[in-house]
């Protein structure tokens, strides 16, 4: 279990980021054409998950926006942006952002935020994800982790893009 905050008050996670060096878990997300994608999807690719509370917030929606800007210029990367958010309310917030380079993914349906140990357990964001950045290599392996230590904080956008 990790602790975090939200405004300051102790928040806990469910468990662990996964380890830099390890396999990253499988998973099972809904994109916005409801259909399952899975870490398979993106085989032979980088891929940058940032793991958010909730696309309808300011600080969830200004990352989306941050890494949606420096996708453009990555090569053989997809950038994940992970949510608890229904398909339906990523797609309206990429429209209304005009976010292109990014793909939104929902936890709905899934195991994602536990086998991520991303899930957090208690305070009024329960049931949401903690706000995280997972960067995984072409062959699956974790090569970068950042836990948001402060849910209204933004990632470390320079280490995650570094670690790519």
């Amino acid at each position: 279990m990790a602790k975090i905050a939200l405004l300051g008050k102790a928040v806990n996670t469910c468990g662990d980021l996964p380890a830099v060096g390890s396999i990253a878990p499988d998973f099972t997300l809904v994109n916005d054409k409801l259909a399952d994608v899975t870490l398979n999807t993106f085989v032979g690719k980088k891929k940058l998950l940032n793991i958010v509370p909730s696309l309808d917030t300011p600080t969830c929606a200004a990352s989306a926006r941050k890494f949606n800007e420096t996708a453009a210029s990555m090569k053989n990367t997809e950038v994940l942006v992970v949510s608890a958010d229904l398909p339906f309310a990523q797609g309206r917030f990429c429209e209304a952002s005009g976010l292109k380079n990014v793909v939104t993914l929902s936890t709905f349906r899934s195991s994602f935020a536990n086998d991520y140990g991303v899930n957090i357990v208690d305070s009024v964001l329960a049931g949401l994800t903690a706000r995280a950045i997972i960067v995984i290599d072409e062959e699956n392996n974790v090569v970068y982790t950042e836990l948001v230590a402060e849910v209204a904080d933004e990632p470390d956008y320079a280490s995650a893009v570094a670690a790519l």
